[in-house]
């Protein structure tokens, strides 16, 4: 794993609008830990993921894995620890991506080596597979997902999209239905966990996903760091999974109730192997599509950026690069669009019009809801520049106004002052810079990487990484970073609610600073049926018992008595 060395320690600034620590969060382990990302969910807590080896722990006797384990810890608002659960298989389970549900909880997508053993309930296919799991907001499993063939498939991002569902994008180097030397592989899954539909996309070399997120028309959009051409081989006819052991592809995805799958099986009954494989099938069919590249690269490696429908289909595709090595990191939504970044090492050449100052710059793309170009700009802090969050800003009527961006510097060579230190980057919606600083860091240890950066709905930065005295012995830190310039820049309503209209529950979201507030809902008659009492600036409410009809929700302050909020709610 590459080590992004940061400090995470208390941060202050030389800036006339400081930062300050609202909270730190130091999780101690004492053995080797990798945190791999941050999911905020609906009511503003949060959900740090990553992969530990749980030494001191044995809660499966003589079958206690040796190995990494899924690791998931949820903290409120505050920064104070609520549970902390692990995912456990036989072997090494590394979780690559963590994404909040719609439903309060959380899909956990990564990469397993293990068997049907422990916490995996499903047999492994092949050398790796990608292992998803649904949990709800304590943490409890609702449903896992083994995914993969006899050779080597790895998920690396995953979102939800508007049906409830879910796209996990990955990669798999299977030679009989891949591309190239390495492609992306795209499931997409319903609520439940069941397979809808798979997509394997590459050109002729390397493909790796980056980050895929849910579009607003129930799609999704896939970030491909491409080191691939034109792919111009013969042209791939959509599979069942029904038919494919029939056609002796080398897959196991699902064994099936097809006439040619039984018959198979049948011959094959008295091998245990085959007996458990068919215990484990399911009766799942769902087609596995192939999509070839229609761009050829402009250098040594291109942004490559797919739109897919919401069935999983390809609409079109954009190939973005100079001559050199251009790495796609992160995308988010506009209100016309989508924006992309990430980082370059090439001059104006190919269809990058951007220019490198130096080293490695970052890279931002504007592109309109067909993926047209709209523009690009590059920006340099020093030698190294990497970027690790994009987050668009919108004003009160949710129209795009510029863009916050988050990264950090990282040496080449000698170290110099700024290097290696966290900054933010706001430019405005046609990508102009407006002001930029950095983070500086104090009372660092010896060993510290920053892992993830995300912008709370706050204005808030929650950074997140390891920490350690020594390599070996990790732990994680989380840190709340308030800046008075990020704040100010997010338009707030003073009160929310969301979902609206609502179903079981909701959740109120207040855009005021306050020390304690009283929720109350009523029916349109005036009498109250709840109450809640509440330090959070959001506050889940139960709405399962409501009949249907008009609600209020009004929020009073018992130390600021003349600020009262009200606001309707719709419950289907």
């Amino acid at each position: 794993m590459k080590k992004l060395i940061i400090c995470l320690g208390i941060l202050v600034v030389g800036n006339s609008h400081a930062q300050k620590v609202s909270w730190q969060k130091n999780i101690e382990s004492g053995t080797q830990d990798f945190l791999s990302g941050l999911a905020i969910t609906l009511d503003g807590q949060y959900l740090v993921s990553g992969s530990t080896i749980q030494s001191n722990k044995n809660p499966f006797g003589d079958n206690q894995n040796k190995g990494y384990d899924y690791h998931i810890l949820k903290l409120d608002q505050q920064g104070q620890k609520i549970w902390e659960k692990y995912f456990s298989g036989n072997q090494h389970d590394y979780i690559s991506s963590t994404t909040a549900t719609q439903e309060g909880g959380f899909i956990l997508a990564g990469t397993s080596y293990s068997s049907l053993a422990l916490d995996k309930k499903e047999k492994s296919n092949g050398s790796s597979d990608m292992w998803i799991i649904k949990v709800d907001e304590n943490g409890e499993e609702e449903w896992q997902k083994t995914i993969g063939t006899r050779y080597s498939e790895e998920a690396k991002s995953v979102t939800q999209t508007m049906d409830k569902g879910f796209v996990v994008a990955g990669s798999t180097n299977n030679p009989k239905l891949g591309f190239g030397s390495k492609d992306v592989m795209v499931v997409k899954l319903d609520k439940t966990g069941k397979i809808v539909s798979q997509l394997i996309l590459g050109g002729k070399g390397l493909d790796e996903v980056e980050k895929v997120i849910a579009t607003n028309d129930g799609g999704a959009l896939l970030g491909i760091y491409s080191r691939s051409g034109i792919y111009d081989g013969e042209a791939r006819q959509k599979i069942n999974s029904r038919d494919l052991q029939s056609l002796n592809s080398g897959l196991n995805l699902n064994p099936t109730n097809s006439p040619s799958a039984s018959s198979q099986q049948s011959a094959t009954s008295t091998n245990n192997n085959s007996s458990n494989q068919t215990r484990q099938s399911t009766t799942e069919s769902y087609d596995i599509n192939f999509y070839g590249k229609a761009f050829r690269n402009e250098g040594e490696g291109d942004y490559w950026i797919v739109k897919l429908d919401k069935d999983g289909n390809v609409q079109w595709e954009k190939n973005f690069g100079g001559l050199e090595d251009d790495h796609i990191r992160t995308m988010a939504l506009t209100d016309s669009g989508y924006i992309i970044g990430g980082d370059s090492r090439s001059q104006t050449s190919g269809n990058k019009t951007a220019k490198l100052e130096e080293g490695t710059d970052l890279w931002v793309l504007s592109m309109d809801l067909d993926g047209n170009e709209e523009w690009q700009r590059s920006y340099n802090f020093k030698k190294r520049d990497v970027l690790m969050s994009l987050n668009t800003i919108t004003n009160i009527n949710s129209q795009t106004k510029g863009y916050l961006i988050g990264g950090y510097t990282q040496s080449e060579g000698n170290v110099q002052k700024n290097d290696e230190t966290f900054w933010m980057l706001y430019i405005d919606m046609n990508g102009r810079e407006v002001w930029r600083k950095y983070v500086e860091g104090k009372e660092k240890k010896n060993e510290e990487r920053l892992v993830s950066a995300i912008l709370n709905r706050d204005g808030s930065y929650i950074l997140a990484g390891t920490s350690a005295e020594v390599l070996g012995k990790e732990n994680w830190k989380v840190v709340k970073l308030l800046d008075r310039d990020v704040e100010e820049l997010m338009e707030s309503k003073h009160i929310q609610i969301y979902p609206n209209p609502v179903k079981e529950y909701c959740y109120v979201e207040i855009g005021l600073d306050f020390d304690q507030a009283d929720i109350y809902v009523y029916d349109m008659a005036g009498r109250i049926l709840q109450q809640v009492q509440t330090r959070n600036k959001v506050t889940k409410i139960n709405t399962s018992k409501l009949p249907q009809g008009v609600y209020i929700i009004k929020a009073n302050f018992p130390t600021q008595k003349d600020k009262k909020l009200t606001i309707k709610i719709v419950k289907d």
